[in-house]
């Protein structure tokens, strides 16, 4: 699994606490933490209103890169945003995101092009988000045909998991979707933002984990998740071992040995 931490965002309560109050202190633990946790990337991410997003996530990056040598994942809606935060990161990472929407691929396929970038292709399109997976394909599909200079193994799909408080559906139809993906192009990644399923319902974690554990059963190969989370790095510990990507469970056990999983220790 590629993980891509997801605490560095303005969209959680908590560091948009951060933001508002420039506690550097937080933002650089946060960072630390999801690194000393297992994350491949970290997402940074604004959440804050378009006329201070640039001046925002400067402040992020600099703050995540003066901590950790990890790779960041660029997050905006706007992609002249993105376009100019690639200029400040020491090393490429994942730029988040291009979609069917007008205009995405056009300005960042070709800036990523030659490059080691990798890049989430969000299955939306003028339409909106769909929830037949067939349609989900075809995005992706059309997604990976206008990012023929890309890598196949640089593009992350996302298929974009509804809620389920909304779509009951929600599950079947993202795992229907990653199916038809990954059987059509083995080599691209399927990522998620996990916690996007569980929005509006109570208990949420529960139906995070199970989520996790179900969506790697069906393909997918990367999370944009909290890897700091006990429960989430158990359950993918553990989904890993049960899927026959772990031999003799090796990684498992050395997460429980190492404290990675299993009860806290008492002091």
């Amino acid at each position: 699994m590629i993980i891509i931490g997801e605490k560095i965002n303005g969209f959680i309560p908590r560091t948009l606490q951060a933001i508002e109050a420039k506690d550097e202190s937080y933002i650089r633990e946060i960072a630390k933490s999801q690194t000393e946790f297992g994350a491949d990337y970290l997402d940074i991410c604004a959440g804050t209103a378009p006329d201070i997003e640039r001046d925002t996530l400067k402040w992020l990056i600099g703050i995540a890169q003066d901590a950790v040598d990890t790779p960041l994942c660029i997050d905006s809606s706007d992609v002249n945003v993105i376009l100019e935060m690639m200029k400040l990161v020491k090393k490429p990472g994942v730029i988040n995101s291009i979609s069917g929407e007008a205009g995405k691929c056009e300005t960042i396929l070709p800036a990523i092009q030659g490059t080691d970038w990798k890049v989430v292709a969000l299955t939306c399109d003028p339409n909106g988000i769909p929830t037949d997976p067939e349609v989900k394909f075809k995005i992706a599909e059309s997604l990976i045909a206008q990012a023929h200079d890309v890598p196949i193994g640089n593009i992350f799909i996302d298929p974009l998991v509804t809620t389920l408080a909304t779509t009951g559906s929600s599950l079947l139809s993202f795992n229907e979707a990653v199916r038809k993906i990954k059987g059509a192009y083995p080599e691209v990644h399927i990522t998620s933002g996990l916690s996007n399923i569980s929005f509006g319902m109570p208990y949420r974690k529960a139906i995070n984990t199970q989520f996790l554990a179900l969506a790697m059963s069906a393909g997918m190969d990367s999370a944009i998740m909290d890897p700091t989370s006990p429960d989430m790095r158990a359950t993918l510990y553990a989904t890993d071992a049960l899927l026959g990507n772990d031999d003799y469970c090796m990684n498992y056990l050395t997460a429980f040995r190492s404290g990675l999983i299993g009860p806290a220790k008492k002091a």
